[in-house]
């Protein structure tokens, strides 16, 4: 996502200096620190044919959203911390805890969030799904400089539309350590009526216990080799992991070995808690903030109704469990029986499950291995089955536009990218891809690959063709086609990439422009 991650000597205590060591951080490091001359770079390649992220356009797009004046501050501080995983201390990185504290504010509410850089490398903030202005984006060296060691950066944007977000860095493979939050935007005339709300973060843990997400990444780019033969074994290969299938992804599930599934930033041996009453009626706003996993998240003994997906109301639909790709999110409303009950998001295609705990009365802890015939796949949501909410369905329209992404590339040589060319960040704008504002554009997005991606689309919402749902983020499965439109109303350089970070920093990314 940008050049630099890591420095190449973390000063965290009990590690070895040969563990500290990244091939991929040391180069990160000579990058990082001609930044500012990346940033020059992009500005000159660009030329005066885009509309740049510090435009008068960009500016003009925030005064037209208005806003209701009130102005949320936050200060995130990321530093290196430690997580304690039942026993296990991980050291990595965090904004103060995993996940981070849920940041709230109502839409059209101005959000000004101070970040301080007290890591040993540069770093930023990305808004997860927002459609805000684009110089708060947060993508180096795309929309800003990246945050410097040692130095702040006040993000500061109109939050236009409700929904449930999150934030996480955009700088080397950040995201898969405990950079991250949720960013909760409430409707002022909320429709849903329930009586309590969780908010679950869902995460792939390794960092600080088998590896750091740099060291993976420099394992995996050295590619995983012929896998031929191999689609009935299931096994651990340094941080890789081999024969991790799922049908509902369409074959191979996932390329990196997790020693830990999180829910709330608590391990199985030691699980979340969640509290309430019988009969009373819960919202859960459910994020997948893995690098490398897909989760099929269940009640044990509830069914679920499906009312949002990233942000958007969708028409309500029962469910027993939910499929997400990373960064994608869903809401759901859980009417609470009485008793203990068993809440898990099943590590899809690699036998592990992160587990918590429901509890409205008395009862025994369920155990971790519960069986939860919910997991089963019958009744799984997935966008497929869902159809946006009247009153944000895109008016019917002929795309003025058409834009096709392939996805392209292969576990073998690890060598992932878009239309057979991987991104390139020293030229973000090299293959970007032209649009003009007032236009709807159509989106395919082809996947040749043998792989599923969860592709993520930045400062606007799509809707899936044929009346599916509006999301910012997609499962697209392998050798399968998806076809979405949205509208070209928010001006400037737009990241479009797979959200499996590991594939997004190895080249699969690219731009949408807006042209002048």
């Amino acid at each position: 996502m940008s050049p630099a991650s890591r420095l190449p000597i973390r000063h965290d205590a009990g590690l070895g200096m040969e563990r500290l060591w990244s091939r991929r951080a040391f180069l990160g490091l000579g990058l990082g620190v001609g930044a500012a001359a990346t940033l020059a770079l992009a500005g000159c390649t660009s030329s005066a044919a885009w509309v740049n992220p510090d435009s008068a356009a960009v500016r003009d797009r925030e005064r037209q959203r208005g806003g209701t004046g009130k102005t949320t501050a936050v200060t995130l501080t990321a530093a290196s911390a430690s997580l304690d995983l039942a026993g296990t201390t991980a050291q990595t990185f965090a904004y103060g805890a995993v996940p981070a504290p849920i940041i709230r504010l109502s839409a059209g509410d101005t959000l000004k969030a101070t970040i301080r850089n007290q890591l040993p490398v540069e770093t930023s903030v990305h808004w997860h799904g927002l459609a805000l202005r684009n110089d708060m984006d947060g993508v180096p060296p795309l929309t800003q400089q990246p945050i410097a060691a040692g130095s702040s950066f006040d993000y500061e944007f109109i939050a236009p539309d409700p929904g449930t977000y999150w934030f996480h860095p955009h700088v080397g493979a950040q995201l898969d350590s405990g950079l991250y939050g949720a960013l909760i935007v409430e409707d002022p005339n909320e429709p849903l009526a329930y009586d309590d709300e969780w908010v679950i973060v869902l995460d792939d843990w390794l960092d600080g216990v088998t590896a750091t997400p740099d060291e993976v990444l420099a394992e995996l780019s050295r590619g995983m080799g012929d896998m031929g033969g191999m689609d009935d074994m299931f096994m651990r290969m340094g941080n890789t992991l081999m024969g991790a299938t799922s049908d509902l992804l369409g074959g191979d599930a996932g390329d990196v070995y997790y020693p830990h599934y999180l829910i709330n930033g608590k391990p199985a041996a030691d699980p979340a808690q969640f509290t309430g009453t019988p009969g009373s009626r819960v919202r859960i706003r459910l994020i997948n903030a893995g690098g490398d996993t897909a989760f099929r998240f269940a009640v044990g003994g509830h069914r679920l109704t499906v009312t949002h997906t990233d942000g958007f109301p969708v028409e309500p639909v029962e469910v027993d469990s939910v499929l997400l790709g990373m960064g994608e999110r869903y809401d759901l409303l859980v009417t609470l029986g009485d008793g203990a009950f068993p809440l898990v998001a099943l590590a899809e295609g690699k036998r592990e499950r992160a587990v918590a705990v429901v509890r409205t009365g008395v009862g025994n802890t369920p155990p971790q291995d519960a069986v939860l015939s919910e997991l089963d796949t019958a009744r799984v949501a997935t966008a497929a089955i869902l159809t946006a909410a009247t009153d944000v369905a895109l008016d019917t329209k002929t795309p003025d536009r058409e834009v096709t992404l392939t996805l392209t590339g292969s576990m073998a040589d690890y060598d992932w990218g878009i239309n057979n060319k991987r991104f390139d960040p020293t030229q973000p704008l090299r293959d970007a891809h032209a649009v003009r504002a007032g236009e709807r554009v159509r989106l395919r997005m082809v996947n040749e690959t043998e792989m599923w991606h969860p592709f993520h689309l930045h400062g606007h919402t799509y809707q899936h063709s044929d009346g599916g749902p509006r999301k910012d983020t997609s499962i697209i499965l392998p050798k399968q086609t998806l076809t979405v439109d949205f509208d070209a109303d928010n001006p400037g350089q737009w990241a479009a990439h797979c959200h499996n970070i590991y594939h997004a920093e190895t080249g699969m990314m690219t731009v949408i422009g807006y042209q002048t």
